[in-house]
Protein backbone atom coordinates (compact mmCIF):
# COMPACT_ATOMS: atom_id res chain seq x y z
CA UNK A 1 0.00 0.00 0.00
CA UNK A 2 1.45 3.32 -0.96
CA UNK A 3 0.70 6.79 0.37
CA UNK A 4 0.66 9.88 -1.29
CA UNK A 5 0.07 13.29 0.07
CA UNK A 6 -1.31 16.11 -1.35
CA UNK A 7 0.07 19.51 0.50
CA UNK A 8 -2.41 22.32 0.16
CA UNK A 9 -1.46 25.50 -1.01
CA UNK A 10 -2.71 27.97 2.04
CA UNK A 11 -3.50 31.22 1.84
CA UNK A 12 -3.29 34.12 4.71
CA UNK A 13 -6.77 35.19 3.38
CA UNK A 14 -8.80 32.16 2.63
CA UNK A 15 -9.52 29.62 5.38
CA UNK A 16 -8.74 26.17 4.73
CA UNK A 17 -11.42 24.09 3.68
CA UNK A 18 -11.74 20.41 4.79
CA UNK A 19 -11.14 19.06 1.84
CA UNK A 20 -7.70 20.79 1.40
CA UNK A 21 -6.08 17.88 2.93
CA UNK A 22 -5.98 14.49 1.03
CA UNK A 23 -4.81 10.98 1.27
CA UNK A 24 -4.78 8.79 -1.98
CA UNK A 25 -4.11 5.10 -0.87
CA UNK A 26 -3.85 2.18 -3.19
CA UNK A 27 -4.96 -0.77 -1.39
CA UNK A 28 -3.99 -3.98 -2.63
CA UNK A 29 -4.16 -6.66 -0.03
CA UNK A 30 -6.95 -7.61 2.95
CA UNK A 31 -4.43 -6.55 5.59
CA UNK A 32 -4.14 -2.98 3.82
CA UNK A 33 -8.09 -3.00 3.84
CA UNK A 34 -7.57 -3.27 7.49
CA UNK A 35 -5.13 -0.89 8.25
CA UNK A 36 -6.72 1.80 5.90
CA UNK A 37 -10.08 1.42 8.14
CA UNK A 38 -7.58 1.70 11.15
CA UNK A 39 -6.39 4.75 10.01
CA UNK A 40 -9.95 6.48 8.83
CA UNK A 41 -10.87 5.13 12.51
CA UNK A 42 -8.18 7.26 14.02
CA UNK A 43 -8.84 10.37 12.03
CA UNK A 44 -12.22 10.30 13.34
CA UNK A 45 -10.84 10.34 16.97
CA UNK A 46 -8.18 13.03 16.32
CA UNK A 47 -10.83 15.20 14.83
CA UNK A 48 -13.28 15.03 18.20
CA UNK A 49 -9.91 16.23 20.09
CA UNK A 50 -10.54 19.52 21.18
CA UNK A 51 -8.19 22.31 20.59
CA UNK A 52 -4.97 22.07 22.22
CA UNK A 53 -4.86 17.92 22.70
CA UNK A 54 -6.76 17.71 25.91
CA UNK A 55 -9.54 16.42 26.14
CA UNK A 56 -12.19 17.09 28.70
CA UNK A 57 -15.63 15.46 29.96
CA UNK A 58 -18.62 16.89 28.13
CA UNK A 59 -21.08 19.05 30.56
CA UNK A 60 -23.53 17.62 31.98
CA UNK A 61 -27.21 19.02 31.05
CA UNK A 62 -28.64 19.79 34.43
CA UNK A 63 -32.89 20.09 34.35
CA UNK A 64 -34.03 23.23 36.51
CA UNK A 65 -35.57 22.27 39.72
CA UNK A 66 -38.96 22.64 40.22
CA UNK A 67 -38.31 23.85 43.73
CA UNK A 68 -36.05 26.79 42.41
CA UNK A 69 -36.01 29.43 45.23
CA UNK A 70 -37.98 27.65 47.68
CA UNK A 71 -36.32 26.65 51.70
CA UNK A 72 -37.09 22.97 52.81
CA UNK A 73 -39.14 22.38 55.60
CA UNK A 74 -38.58 18.90 56.98
CA UNK A 75 -40.79 16.42 58.56
CA UNK A 76 -41.72 16.31 61.99
CA UNK A 77 -43.48 17.55 65.05
CA UNK A 78 -43.48 22.08 66.19
CA UNK A 79 -45.21 23.48 68.60
CA UNK A 80 -48.13 25.58 67.14
CA UNK A 81 -49.63 28.50 68.80
CA UNK A 82 -48.97 30.72 71.81
CA UNK A 83 -48.64 29.44 75.32
CA UNK A 84 -50.67 31.83 76.82
CA UNK A 85 -53.13 30.34 79.46
CA UNK A 86 -56.72 30.52 78.23
CA UNK A 87 -57.27 31.82 81.69
CA UNK A 88 -55.36 35.28 80.84
CA UNK A 89 -58.00 35.80 77.14
CA UNK A 90 -60.20 38.45 78.00
CA UNK A 91 -63.31 36.68 78.35
CA UNK A 92 -65.07 39.92 76.41
CA UNK A 93 -63.86 39.18 73.10
CA UNK A 94 -66.02 36.12 72.56
CA UNK A 95 -68.73 38.45 72.41
CA UNK A 96 -67.21 40.89 70.30
CA UNK A 97 -69.16 41.54 66.48
CA UNK A 98 -65.65 41.35 65.13
CA UNK A 99 -65.34 38.14 66.19
CA UNK A 100 -62.83 37.49 62.88
CA UNK A 101 -60.11 39.84 64.16
CA UNK A 102 -59.73 37.44 66.81
CA UNK A 103 -57.53 34.62 67.08
CA UNK A 104 -57.19 33.44 69.38
CA UNK A 105 -53.55 31.75 69.11
CA UNK A 106 -54.32 29.53 71.94
CA UNK A 107 -53.92 26.87 73.13
CA UNK A 108 -50.38 25.92 72.09
CA UNK A 109 -50.10 22.66 70.33
CA UNK A 110 -47.93 19.50 68.91
CA UNK A 111 -48.19 19.65 65.11
CA UNK A 112 -46.68 17.31 62.88
CA UNK A 113 -46.18 18.14 59.34
CA UNK A 114 -44.71 15.83 56.53
CA UNK A 115 -41.29 17.96 54.51
CA UNK A 116 -42.36 20.47 52.30
CA UNK A 117 -41.19 23.03 50.23
CA UNK A 118 -41.86 26.83 50.87
CA UNK A 119 -40.87 29.92 48.59
CA UNK A 120 -37.81 31.72 50.24
CA UNK A 121 -39.46 35.20 49.44
CA UNK A 122 -43.20 36.73 48.64
CA UNK A 123 -44.27 36.49 45.20
CA UNK A 124 -43.26 39.76 43.32
CA UNK A 125 -44.47 41.70 40.60
CA UNK A 126 -42.04 40.59 38.53
CA UNK A 127 -43.28 37.04 38.96
CA UNK A 128 -46.56 37.97 38.63
CA UNK A 129 -46.26 39.91 35.32
CA UNK A 130 -45.02 36.62 34.00
CA UNK A 131 -47.71 34.75 35.17
CA UNK A 132 -50.51 37.54 33.71
CA UNK A 133 -48.60 37.46 30.40
CA UNK A 134 -48.37 33.88 30.21
CA UNK A 135 -52.29 33.08 31.25
CA UNK A 136 -53.53 36.52 29.51
CA UNK A 137 -55.08 38.05 32.62
CA UNK A 138 -56.60 40.60 32.02
CA UNK A 139 -57.54 41.57 35.72
CA UNK A 140 -54.65 42.98 37.31
CA UNK A 141 -54.52 43.39 40.79
CA UNK A 142 -55.26 47.01 42.48
CA UNK A 143 -51.99 49.17 43.28
CA UNK A 144 -50.83 47.90 39.99
CA UNK A 145 -50.04 51.12 38.99
CA UNK A 146 -49.15 52.90 42.11
CA UNK A 147 -45.16 53.50 42.03
CA UNK A 148 -45.28 52.79 46.13
CA UNK A 149 -46.40 49.32 45.25
CA UNK A 150 -45.45 48.18 41.60
CA UNK A 151 -41.67 48.06 41.58
CA UNK A 152 -40.51 44.54 39.93
CA UNK A 153 -38.78 43.57 43.19
CA UNK A 154 -41.58 44.38 45.70
CA UNK A 155 -44.26 41.85 46.72
CA UNK A 156 -47.53 41.66 44.16
CA UNK A 157 -50.53 43.42 46.73
CA UNK A 158 -53.86 44.08 46.08
CA UNK A 159 -54.49 40.24 45.12
CA UNK A 160 -57.89 38.58 46.67
CA UNK A 161 -57.29 34.67 47.67
CA UNK A 162 -58.36 32.93 44.76
CA UNK A 163 -56.01 34.77 41.78
CA UNK A 164 -53.61 33.98 44.70
CA UNK A 165 -54.36 30.92 44.82
CA UNK A 166 -54.46 30.62 40.72
CA UNK A 167 -51.05 32.06 40.55
CA UNK A 168 -49.33 29.01 43.07
CA UNK A 169 -51.41 26.31 40.71
CA UNK A 170 -49.93 27.60 37.75
CA UNK A 171 -46.26 27.31 39.47
CA UNK A 172 -47.66 23.73 40.17
CA UNK A 173 -47.76 24.82 43.84
CA UNK A 174 -50.58 25.73 46.69
CA UNK A 175 -50.91 28.22 49.15
CA UNK A 176 -49.02 27.33 52.53
CA UNK A 177 -51.60 25.50 54.88
CA UNK A 178 -51.97 28.00 57.97
CA UNK A 179 -49.53 24.86 60.01
CA UNK A 180 -47.42 25.15 57.29
CA UNK A 181 -46.46 28.72 57.18
CA UNK A 182 -46.02 29.17 60.89
CA UNK A 183 -43.69 25.95 61.33
CA UNK A 184 -41.52 27.78 58.48
CA UNK A 185 -41.58 30.94 60.41
CA UNK A 186 -41.04 29.58 63.66
CA UNK A 187 -38.52 27.33 62.28
CA UNK A 188 -36.91 25.04 65.12
CA UNK A 189 -37.83 26.71 68.25
CA UNK A 190 -40.95 28.00 70.12
CA UNK A 191 -39.95 31.78 69.01
CA UNK A 192 -41.78 35.23 68.93
CA UNK A 193 -40.21 36.27 65.86
CA UNK A 194 -38.75 34.80 62.89
CA UNK A 195 -35.03 35.38 64.17
CA UNK A 196 -35.67 35.04 67.90
CA UNK A 197 -36.99 36.62 70.95
CA UNK A 198 -35.12 39.59 70.54
CA UNK A 199 -37.07 42.98 69.88
CA UNK A 200 -38.81 43.83 66.36
CA UNK A 201 -36.74 46.67 65.44
CA UNK A 202 -36.37 48.25 61.62
CA UNK A 203 -33.20 46.06 60.81
CA UNK A 204 -35.00 43.11 60.87
CA UNK A 205 -38.18 43.71 59.20
CA UNK A 206 -40.14 46.21 57.47
CA UNK A 207 -43.15 46.81 60.05
CA UNK A 208 -44.54 50.15 62.47
CA UNK A 209 -44.96 52.06 58.69
CA UNK A 210 -41.43 52.96 59.50
CA UNK A 211 -40.99 52.88 55.37
CA UNK A 212 -44.45 54.02 54.64
CA UNK A 213 -44.88 50.85 51.67
CA UNK A 214 -43.88 47.69 51.10
CA UNK A 215 -40.18 47.04 50.61
CA UNK A 216 -38.30 45.03 48.16
CA UNK A 217 -37.90 40.87 49.00
CA UNK A 218 -35.19 39.94 50.41
CA UNK A 219 -33.96 43.22 52.17
CA UNK A 220 -33.77 42.01 55.72
CA UNK A 221 -31.77 38.72 55.73
CA UNK A 222 -31.26 39.59 59.74
CA UNK A 223 -35.07 38.86 59.89
CA UNK A 224 -35.18 35.51 58.17
CA UNK A 225 -36.28 31.99 59.96
CA UNK A 226 -34.13 29.41 60.88
CA UNK A 227 -35.23 27.93 57.67
CA UNK A 228 -33.88 30.61 55.44
CA UNK A 229 -37.33 32.47 54.84
CA UNK A 230 -37.57 36.16 54.16
CA UNK A 231 -40.32 38.47 55.61
CA UNK A 232 -42.33 36.26 57.54
CA UNK A 233 -43.03 38.77 59.73
CA UNK A 234 -43.76 42.34 58.39
CA UNK A 235 -43.71 43.62 54.89
CA UNK A 236 -47.33 42.07 53.83
CA UNK A 237 -49.67 39.85 55.62
CA UNK A 238 -49.69 36.84 53.90
CA UNK A 239 -52.94 34.49 52.44
CA UNK A 240 -52.81 30.84 53.27
CA UNK A 241 -55.14 28.35 52.67
CA UNK A 242 -57.25 27.97 55.52
CA UNK A 243 -60.70 29.15 56.28
CA UNK A 244 -60.90 31.06 59.45
CA UNK A 245 -62.80 29.09 62.58
CA UNK A 246 -61.79 30.79 66.01
CA UNK A 247 -61.44 27.63 68.52
CA UNK A 248 -59.60 25.63 65.06
CA UNK A 249 -56.65 24.84 67.34
CA UNK A 250 -59.05 23.31 70.32
CA UNK A 251 -60.10 20.09 67.80
CA UNK A 252 -57.78 20.13 64.86
CA UNK A 253 -56.09 16.97 63.95
CA UNK A 254 -52.48 16.86 64.94
CA UNK A 255 -50.97 15.01 61.87
CA UNK A 256 -50.87 17.76 58.76
CA UNK A 257 -54.12 19.64 60.29
CA UNK A 258 -55.58 21.07 56.71
CA UNK A 259 -57.48 24.10 58.27
CA UNK A 260 -61.53 24.06 58.49
CA UNK A 261 -63.58 22.87 55.83
CA UNK A 262 -65.38 25.63 55.08
CA UNK A 263 -66.00 29.69 56.38
CA UNK A 264 -66.63 33.11 55.63
CA UNK A 265 -63.16 34.75 56.50
CA UNK A 266 -59.48 33.66 55.27
CA UNK A 267 -56.53 33.40 57.70
CA UNK A 268 -53.64 35.88 56.66
CA UNK A 269 -50.43 35.28 59.01
CA UNK A 270 -47.08 37.49 59.49
CA UNK A 271 -48.35 41.18 60.13
CA UNK A 272 -47.67 43.87 57.54
CA UNK A 273 -45.72 46.94 57.09
CA UNK A 274 -48.30 49.20 58.94
CA UNK A 275 -48.22 46.43 62.10
CA UNK A 276 -46.86 47.11 65.28
CA UNK A 277 -44.73 44.49 67.16
CA UNK A 278 -47.13 42.90 68.57
CA UNK A 279 -48.74 41.88 65.51
CA UNK A 280 -45.87 40.69 63.59
CA UNK A 281 -45.36 37.66 66.11
CA UNK A 282 -45.16 34.51 64.27
CA UNK A 283 -48.30 33.11 66.11
CA UNK A 284 -50.11 35.62 65.73
CA UNK A 285 -53.61 34.89 63.80
CA UNK A 286 -55.62 37.90 61.63
CA UNK A 287 -58.39 36.87 58.68
CA UNK A 288 -60.36 38.58 56.25
CA UNK A 289 -62.61 38.53 53.48
CA UNK A 290 -61.30 36.50 50.31
CA UNK A 291 -62.02 39.23 48.18
CA UNK A 292 -60.05 41.50 49.54
CA UNK A 293 -57.70 43.62 47.24
CA UNK A 294 -55.26 44.96 50.10
CA UNK A 295 -52.24 46.84 49.67
CA UNK A 296 -51.02 45.21 52.83
CA UNK A 297 -51.87 41.52 51.94
CA UNK A 298 -49.27 39.56 49.12
CA UNK A 299 -48.52 35.89 49.40
CA UNK A 300 -45.96 33.13 48.67
CA UNK A 301 -46.52 29.41 47.54
CA UNK A 302 -45.30 26.54 49.38
CA UNK A 303 -45.13 22.74 47.18
CA UNK A 304 -44.88 19.18 48.70
CA UNK A 305 -42.04 17.30 49.11
CA UNK A 306 -41.84 14.32 46.79
CA UNK A 307 -41.88 10.93 48.86
CA UNK A 308 -39.33 8.55 48.26
CA UNK A 309 -41.04 5.30 45.89
CA UNK A 310 -41.70 2.33 47.87
CA UNK A 311 -39.41 -0.69 46.52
Amino acid sequence: MKFYYDYPKVSMHKPLRPSAHRFTLQVHTRSHKRMYLRIIMLSLILSLAPAGGSWASPLKKVAPSPYAGMALIPEGAFEMGSQKSLRELDPVSIFQADRHMLGPEDPAHEVILDAFYIDIHEVTNAQYKSYMEATRLKTVPRYWDDTSFNQPDQPVVGTPWKEARAFCHWKNKHLPTEAEWEKAARGKRPVKYPWGNEAADKTRLNFNNHIGKTAAVGLYPEGKSDYGVFDMSGNVSEWVQDWHYPEYYLFSPKKNPPGPEKGVYKIIRGGNWMNNAEDVRVTYRNATVPKARSKTVGFRCAADSPRPSKK
